[in-house]
């Protein structure tokens, strides 16, 4: 569910076989360790829950409207997940772009140009995303 968040703006369709390349990180934190504003969100509400969610993407194709797709998607999806019918509002999600050949894995560095042929990005998306690399 997360992932499909990312997956579909990112590859411009829903495509099961890009799954693998998507990676989201969850990093839950106790109230007595997060401040807003110079106050303790422990000393505000003590049953808050506060979580950091940080995805990150291969460089791409990243348009300010795309990101804020994916936010909004990571949050709806983070909120159905736990049976709640909206965000909690102690909920952020860091939205990182690893630059193009700063990705490895396995053994070696990954490449999304690489998968730009591999037909999980539509002909629209795989253009926009050389383009924006200047492939």
């Amino acid at each position: 569910m997360l992932t499909d968040a990312v997956l579909a703006p990112e590859v411009g369709q829903f495509a099961p076989a890009a799954r693998v390349g998507f990676q989201v990180h969850f990093v839950e934190r106790e109230s007595d360790m997060t401040a807003i504003a110079g106050r303790l969100l422990a000393d505000a509400d003590p049953g808050l829950d506060v979580m950091v969610i940080d995805v990150a993407v291969m460089d791409g194709e990243w348009r300010q409207e795309v990101r804020t797709e994916v936010i909004e998607r990571v949050l709806s999806a983070m909120a159905e997940a736990c049976g709640l019918p909206e965000p909690a509002p102690a909920w952020w999600v860091d939205f990182r772009v690893i630059d193009e050949g700063s990705w490895g894995s396995r053994d070696g560095v990954l490449s999304v140009l690489s998968l730009l042929e591999s037909g999980v990005f539509t002909e629209e998306k795989a253009r926009a995303v050389g383009a924006a690399l200047g492939a």
